[in-house]
């Protein structure tokens, strides 16, 4: 029903961070585990990677066209992708230079060019993780702890800011101003038994939240009410996180992780399927260039 299509056997060992950028018709993800940064090309399905010397945990377009703000594993840059391969033009930020065994982890930008961003412990023990808001060159920690930070997702009109602790299996909710002011955190959705782990999310036109289940073998998608809406089997059990993309925003890419999973032949593929809904634009860092806002 929902076409599940699988574009690319990666076999990442963590994919995540998918994002769609418009200008080049392309998939952008990340292998966090295996340091790689991974392209699909929707127009002729070309397949390109490259190899990192420090983990890329996300990435997002900058407004301005000049590559991309991206979270290294303790690191904030400004990266360039082009034929030759990603390179990093300048550090921008280390906010947690004193939690070593710390990293970057997942990150989103609303319509109004701000960059939301957690972090996690990498052991997956400690409860170290924080909420980062980037507002221009203002880095600011809004929100704390976490064992795990996922997922930051927005609402069509941009008042509600979805985040997820995929440790304590809970995706919460937070009332968002438009000058980006957090109320206070509240418990939106729990996820139990075979339902897996909240992982990365995003949000559709409708209001839709389509949330990623790993260990779940499933994306599914919540109402803005938390009612379980529907659900989308898949041919592996550690779903990452899902991003919509295409012409019309209509396609839904999924990546997954192949980490422990010897098992599963599609462990770690890069999926799409059409859920019959269209996304959101993908958001950008910080305001456009002259020249765009002109147009």
């Amino acid at each position: 029903m929902h076409d599940v299509q699988c574009l690319w056997q990666a076999r990442t060992e963590l994919g995540e961070g998918p994002v769609w950028v418009p200008r080049l018709d392309t998939l952008l993800f990340v292998d966090i585990d295996a340091s790689r940064l991974l392209s699909w090309r929707r127009g002729d399905a070309r397949q390109r990677e490259w190899s990192l010397p420090e983990a890329c945990c996300w990435l997002i377009e900058r407004a301005d066209g000049d590559g991309f703000l991206a979270g290294l594993r303790t690191r904030i840059v400004h990266l360039r992708v082009d034929d030759a391969g990603p390179r990093v033009v300048s550090e921008w930020a280390r906010p947690e230079a004193h939690l070593p065994g710390n990293r970057f982890n997942d990150a989103k930008a609303d319509a109004q060019g701000r960059v939301w961003a957690g972090t996690m412990d990498n052991s997956e023990k400690a409860v170290s993780g924080s909420l980062y808001r980037i507002d221009g060159r203002e880095l600011l920690r809004v929100d704390h702890p976490y064992g795990i930070a996922n997922g930051p997702a927005f609402s069509p009109d941009g008042r509600t800011l979805y985040h997820t602790d995929t440790a304590a299996r809970t995706i919460y909710a937070f009332d968002c101003s438009p000058e980006g002011e957090l109320g206070a955190r509240r418990a939106h959705l729990r996820f139990e038994g075979d339902e897996g782990y909240p992982d990365g999310m995003c949000c559709d036109a409708d209001g839709g939240l389509w949330v990623a289940h790993f260990g779940g073998s499933r994306v599914s998608r919540f109402t803005p009410d938390g009612r379980l809406d529907r659900r989308i089997a898949l041919p592996a059990s550690q779903v990452t996180s899902c991003a919509f993309g295409g012409e019309h925003l209509d396609e839904l890419y999924v990546t997954t992780a192949a980490r422990g999973r010897d098992d599963e032949p599609l462990a770690g593929a890069l999926f799409r399927l059409h859920p019959g809904v269209r996304g959101l634009p993908p958001g950008r860092f910080g305001k456009p260039a002259p020249q765009e806002s002109a147009r």
